[in-house]
């Protein structure tokens, strides 16, 4: 075998922090494209400028003149006096022991030496005093955490001569934990427990000490990865003896019946999951002596139960939502609240808050109103019976779903045609055995069903931030809106490249040809292998959505008001924005803006962490399953690449596997936006998406890592 080497990626691109840089470092006057040529090399004035003008209208520069531009006023000033400055930012901790701090207040991310970081982790929000870097590169110092991101950890139990302590394998750079004296819980050697700090350390020789709250034993069998899985997000994995308490001496009955609209008279229908427990939506249907559609989209009313600063609402507030693992759903409120009293189970009388819609003959909204109901559901359908009632144009209330159908189709239409993107990701699922063993992997299938719940919930979820918003235009009413910005230029400009390369021509110059263009492509891709990487791609360059009390609208929806109203059982922001509406039906009361940010802050971060918990859950299900196909060759297509390996998703099972490219006889070029590499030896070319054959070398349960070698066509 020849010497594999492989060689760093040339610089190619223009990158934002390029751009922002040479207009810092003018210190407030503006900059020419002569200045841009000068500072950034390799570039056309064509390629410089059109990057000028995206960035223009992001809003992150401005130009003052004809071919002269600088910082936007959100941004200039921010490096100057950078001795005297002090910032707050997010830990991104890197496998070298240093990290980088994220700030909104900068552009640009600040290093942080590992010695300079105090008993900071991960994810951990932070005041730092910035220094004058090196290179232009920004340094900073940790002067406090003002925020942990997580306070328990997941390791293995040791016990030396005169000391025990919990080795943590999977938490990043935290990997010892001394026990504390106050310890009560007792492990034997190489057990698994949970910990939870009790003193960080507060200078660098010192240690991180804490008390066992969870011995998961030595299993190592599915129930204890799933639990270690959850406490190492920091989940915590029961509720409280108060909390379960608060939530059994709450009433079956509804105490404020009378001052609902009653709609129990009226059909009322749930469509949910199969296996679904937790109803928090139904929808009623009607026509009023007009002829016109009067649709309710009534929602469980957990604020009716679930009281402020009780015990119950802190611990809800702490999980900030339902985790769904593969073989579980961990939920935000204990059973008997989500499974008993809010779920919309059929024939009981349930508490909702409801926005009533009434649509016209041309499918327009005539009229709204939003406020509490009281229902009656008369049936529980899953998505598939529906599917077939509509396929069949037979069976139960087909007249009524065949007519929802209809109204929700012009729905999206209209969404679809104001700028809205339209991607539907797959969803890998599985079916498990008696004992929880995945015996089978399939795609989850996108039915009208699905979407016809979908945009009657997105439309819900507009008009409650839409009336938030427009009551009070001169002095905005805080709220937790569900926000979502704009790409990022550089990224859509490397995705633009990337598309170009397999012919594919985009339009990006608006965001509504952006949102048209992609959706196309997405249409496209149902059809052609070849585009089938193009839609992932696309949605890395968006921004991640999230809750804030800023309302800047969200990009993907097209919506200039959006929030979350539709799923309070499993999501804290809906619960919250359930008060907030309720509380400004009538009059105007105003929740402590500060205190609404910092709860955005946290359910943005503990949805982050589901999801991942989520992603983690997948993998361990499918490294699992993919354990008795040790040695068998799969087709695979590249989702991924950096200088030590390539990433595949293999076609039949969509499973992920990590191929190392030192265990490939070549020498590999790596392009600089990372989605191709060349082949030095033969002049093969690998694109994300590139049709590959591999083999399964190794599946590792621990690490949830599947390995595979890439097989040339002389291997097989």
């Amino acid at each position: 075998k020849s010497h594999k080497k492989i060689i760093a990626p040339r610089l190619k691109k223009i990158s934002t922090t390029q751009i922002l840089e040479v207009l810092d470092q003018q210190k407030g006057k503006p900059a020419g494209i002569t200045t841009f040529l000068k500072k950034i090399h390799g570039h056309k004035p064509g390629e410089i400028i059109s990057f000028l003008e995206q960035l223009e209208s992001k809003k992150m520069i401005d130009r003052v003149s004809p071919g002269k531009w600088v910082l936007h006023k959100s941004l200039s000033g921010r490096n100057s006096d950078i001795k005297e400055k002090y910032i707050e930012g997010i830990v991104d901790m890197a496998r070298g022991g240093f990290a980088y701090i994220l700030s909104k207040q900068l552009h640009r991310d600040i290093f942080v030496a590992a010695n300079k970081l105090k008993s900071a982790q991960n994810g951990d929000l932070v005041q730092v005093h910035l220094l004058k870097g090196r290179r232009n590169r920004p340094e900073g110092e940790v002067i406090k955490v003002i925020t942990r991101s997580k306070s328990q950890f997941v390791g293995i139990y040791r016990k030396y001569k005169n000391q025990e302590v919990v080795i943590s394998g999977r938490s990043n750079q935290l990997t010892e934990i001394f026990i504390d004296k106050t310890n009560k819980i007792l492990a034997e050697d190489y057990d698994r427990v949970v910990i939870k700090i009790t003193r960080w350390k507060d200078r660098p020789n010192s240690q991180n000490y804490g008390v066992i709250i969870h011995n998961l034993g030595k299993n190592t069998d599915i129930d204890s990865e799933m639990q270690s899985l959850l406490a190492d997000k920091g989940f915590p994995l029961e509720f409280s003896a108060e909390a379960l308490k608060e939530t059994a001496e709450m009433p079956h009955f509804i105490l404020d019946q009378d001052q609902r609209k009653d709609f129990r008279e009226v059909l009322t229908f749930t469509i949910d999951p199969v296996d679904a427990k937790d109803f928090d939506d139904a929808l009623s249907f009607a026509y009023n002596k007009d002829g016109d559609i009067e649709l309710g989209v009534h929602i469980a009313d957990v604020s009716h139960y679930v009281k402020p600063q009780t015990q119950l609402d802190i611990e809800a507030l702490k999980r900030g939502n339902s985790v769904y693992l593969v073989d579980r759903v961990v939920p935000m409120l204990p059973e008997r609240l989500s499974n008993d009293l809010c779920s919309l189970r059929p024939n009981e009388d349930k508490a909702c808050f409801a926005v009533l819609f009434t649509f016209d003959a041309e499918s327009k909204i005539k009229k709204t109103w939003i406020g509490k109901t009281i229902i009656h559901s008369k049936r529980r359908f899953a998505y598939e019976e529906v599917q077939t009632i509509l396929d069949d144009k037979n069976g139960e209330y087909y007249t009524e779903l065949n007519a929802l159908n209809l109204l929700a189709k012009k729905i999206k239409s209209e969404r679809i045609k104001n700028g809205a993107i339209d991607f539907e990701s797959e969803e890998v699922r599985f079916r498990l055995d008696e004992n929880k063993q995945p015996i089978e992997l399939y795609v989850k299938q996108r039915l009208d069903a699905h979407m016809l719940i979908e945009e009657f919930m997105l439309l819900a979820n507009k008009y409650v931030a839409q009336y938030i918003s427009r009551k009070n235009t001169a002095a905005p009413i805080p709220f937790v809106y569900r926000i979502h910005d704009t790409p990022d230029p550089g990224k859509l400009e490397d995705f633009l490249e990337f598309a170009a390369s397999l012919n594919v021509k985009l339009d990006f110059r608006t965001p509504k040809k952006i949102a048209q263009s992609l959706n196309d492509l997405a249409e496209k891709a149902k059809t052609k292998d070849e585009l089938k990487v193009l839609p992932p791609l696309a949605i890395r360059t968006m921004a991640k959505a999230e809750y804030s009390t800023e309302n800047i609208g969200h990009y993907g929806l097209a919506f200039d008001d959006y929030t979350h109203f539709t799923s309070p059982i499993r999501r804290y922001s809906d619960l919250l924005v359930h008060r907030i509406l309720f509380d400004n039906l009538k009059k105007e009361k105003r929740y402590d803006t500060k205190i609404l940010e910092q709860q955005c802050v946290h359910i943005s971060s503990q949805e982050r962490k589901a999801m991942e918990a989520e992603r983690d859950s997948t993998k361990y299900f499918q490294v699992l399953y993919m354990k008795d196909h040790i040695g068998k060759e799969y087709d695979a297509r590249i989702t991924g690449m950096n200088d030590k390996n390539f990433y595949a998703e293999i076609i039949e099972t969509k499973c992920e596997c990590t191929l190392p490219l030192d265990l490939i006889p070549d020498q590999i070029e790596l392009d600089a936006s990372r989605l191709k590499a060349k082949s030095m030896v033969s002049d093969q070319v690998w694109y994300i998406g590139s049709k590959i054959r591999i083999r399964i070398t190794s599946a590792n349960l621990e690490e949830r890592l599947l390995l595979a070698t890439l097989l040339f066509p002389e291997d097989k």
